[in-house]
């Protein structure tokens, strides 16, 4: 149960770190955060997403907890194996952010049915630096702050 309770909290944690960034961020260049959602649920439906209105904006909030939540489980049960990643959280956290950024953009998006797109440089610094900083890093400082495996002081 305490994994459970410990992976749940990390993935809420880097979701909504995730959310509180893009939203904004894609409202400042004219994207409404419907469109943004929808986006995050076109990896599933492809572009009748777009059309699907409040629902589909709906299930793109919910992946974006469901992938984070992901992410969160594989970290912890990575870190029961290797205690290296809960004694050097703060590095492992950012080295996992690289991972979670290049597997989201190289796998994850390529394969799913989202429609293709060139970002802005800026956009992709950005969406980097949060994938470090704002994914990685709170996943494996919560691992590692109310999961320590026994044994580890």
């Amino acid at each position: 149960m305490k994994a459970l309770r410990v992976i749940l909290l990390a993935g809420f944690v880097a979701g909504a770190i995730d959310l509180i960034y893009v939203l904004p961020f894609c409202a400042f260049r004219g994207i409404a955060p419907t469109r943004v959602l929808q986006f995050i649920a076109s990896g599933l439906l492809g572009r009748a997403s777009f059309s699907g209105g409040l629902q589909t904006a709906a299930l793109g909030f919910v992946l974006e907890f469901v992938i984070a939540t992901g992410f969160a489980a594989a970290f912890y049960f990575v870190s029961r194996k290797f205690l290296l990643l809960v004694r050097h959280a703060v590095l492992c956290g950012i080295l996992y952010g690289v991972f979670i950024y290049a597997f989201m953009n190289l796998v994850v998006v390529p394969l799913s049915a989202a429609p293709a797109g060139k970002p802005a440089l800026v956009a992709r610094v950005s969406d980097f630096a949060v994938h470090l900083v704002g994914i990685g890093l709170p996943i494996a400082l919560i691992t590692s702050r109310f999961a320590k495996p026994s044994g580890l002081n």
